[in-house]
């Protein structure tokens, strides 16, 4: 029974952090959050499937209108807060100096162009990679979506058990929380989630192709932080849960339509 109970806490605590979802909040979730991983990919099969309902419509709507409902269902079930990553790592890029400027450039609230620009390149390569999806059979397209959303939160997993943190602050909670042991379970959750996900479209290679590719797209932000920061930090955790599901999508896309 206490088993079970962390277990709902640290979902419902994973539910309330990474996503805009009303689920009730209890003390302790956090805590249960951040030690149980495997929540990651269940958060993302859970919100995956809920934002690709505007793709339920793929086929019947305009492909345009069918990939706005889809970026508009991503924003309404994850939230924005994660863009707020990309837009201080799109900063961080542009800015000369060393390490310590660029941390400094990290943690200040100043918009500058170049959070500007990686916000504005984000937002519209999701609604691209909603454009594709729209092209795709029902089917597939929910597949590719939750498959992605899946793989980009098993790619935040990794730099949580894998990553070192650049300071104290919300990166440095996951990474001391968690061991590269950590990582086993919660890829075989994304894994099953998957092969489920696959089996039941017919054609389990789009899936898999969309979860691995995601997972590997953080891996961008993730080396650029490790370079000239030092580390990673929650901005880092955010921008690539953002970059991501992008690949994921854009990979999912491709692959279905190459296969």
């Amino acid at each position: 029974m206490a088993v079970t109970g962390r277990w709902i806490g640290a979902v419902r605590g994973a539910l309330g952090f990474l996503t805009r979802l009303p689920v009730g909040y209890r003390d302790g979730d956090w805590d249960a959050f951040r030690a149980t991983p495997a929540a990651f990919p269940i958060v993302g099969l859970v919100t995956g499937s809920i934002a690709a309902i505007p793709l339920l419509a793929a086929g019947t709507l305009a492909a345009p209108s069918v990939a706005l409902g889809y970026l508009l269902s991503v924003y309404a079930v994850t939230g924005i807060h994660h863009l707020d990553g990309v837009a201080d790592l799109g900063d961080a890029l542009v800015v000369h100096g060393d390490l310590e400027r660029r941390r400094e450039v990290l943690k200040d609230t100043t918009t500058g162009v170049g959070a500007l620009l990686a916000v504005a390149i984000t937002v519209a390569a999701l609604a691209l990679g909603g454009l594709g999806l729209a092209g795709l059979p029902v089917r597939a397209a929910v597949g590719v979506a939750i498959g992605a959303e899946v793989g980009t939160k098993l790619g935040m997993v990794a730099m949580a058990c894998f990553g070192r943190a650049a300071s104290d602050g919300m990166g440095k909670r996951f990474t001391d929380a968690a061991t590269p042991a950590s990582f086993l379970l919660p890829a075989a959750v994304a894994i099953a989630a998957a092969a489920g996900i696959g089996t039941a479209l017919g054609r389990p290679l789009p899936v898999a192709v969309a979860l691995t590719g995601s997972s590997a797209g953080i891996g961008v932000p993730w080396y650029w932080a490790d370079r000239h920061l030092g580390g990673i930090n929650g901005d880092i955790f955010g921008a690539a849960n953002e970059i991501g599901r992008v690949a994921g999508v854009h990979l999912g896309v491709i692959a279905w339509t190459l296969s």
